[in-house]
């Protein structure tokens, strides 16, 4: 039997001990190799396209390049980008989700929920942190800002029953997986259910779904 390829991953942090506690981190679980690590945004995208990782994570405030002026750089390659944060930059870390990142991270995230995120995305589900998402959301969004309120319950109105389902599942940070086996529908109907959420609620990625959910039920 053929042994499946492990997961590629760039690190991309200046921050050396942050990365001697990834490389350690990650290291340890046999089906992820580091094929690399860079200390600013410009190395970061130079290592990337060299190497074409599956999976590169990468902080915000660094030298040179920060995070997001490399993650949009690295929006038409092949690799999917996880963005690292210590929480002090909320604005920034949606920014780079809006750049075309497929998830976020605390760097004080534990080992286990580290592995698990990087195989997830490295599958090609947006890691959606649940808990952080919430936070994030609360940080960036003024629950007294009606006009907000009215553009995200416009946004839902187009939906159906069926599609609102499922964007308050991926609000919820739910793979297209466990969207399917709580809903009783086949994975390939997920997709399409979230192919057209983003057609119609003008979005391109899962944090904005779950952005504008979010804001219409404020």
């Amino acid at each position: 039997m053929e042994l499946l390829k492990p997961i590629r991953i760039v690190l991309v942090d200046d921050d050396q001990l942050v990365l001697a506690g990834l490389r350690m981190i990650l290291g340890g679980a046999p089906d992820l190799e580091i094929v690399g690590e860079a200390g600013d945004g410009q190395a970061g995208i130079d290592l990337v396209e060299r190497e074409s990782p599956d999976v590169t994570l990468m902080d915000i405030r660094m030298p040179r390049m920060d995070g997001l002026q490399a993650t949009r750089a690295l929006r038409g390659s092949s690799t999917r980008v996880i963005v690292l944060t210590t929480f002090d930059t909320d604005e920034m870390v949606l920014t780079a989700l809006q750049n075309g990142a497929s998830g976020f991270l605390l760097k004080d995230t534990p080992p286990v929920e580290l592995i698990d995120a990087v195989r997830r995305v490295a599958a090609g589900d947006p890691m959606l942190s649940p808990s952080v998402t919430s936070q994030l959301i609360a940080a960036v969004t003024k629950p007294q800002d009606d006009e907000r309120r009215r553009a995200g319950r416009t946004a839902m109105a187009r939906l159906t029953d069926r599609e609102r389902e499922v964007a308050i599942a991926v609000s919820e940070g739910k793979t297209n997986s466990e969207i399917a086996r709580d809903l009783y529908m086949g994975v390939a109907t997920v997709k399409t259910h979230v192919g057209s959420l983003f057609t119609k609620l003008r979005v391109t990625n899962r944090v904005q779904v779950a952005r504008i959910v979010h804001d219409s039920e404020d």
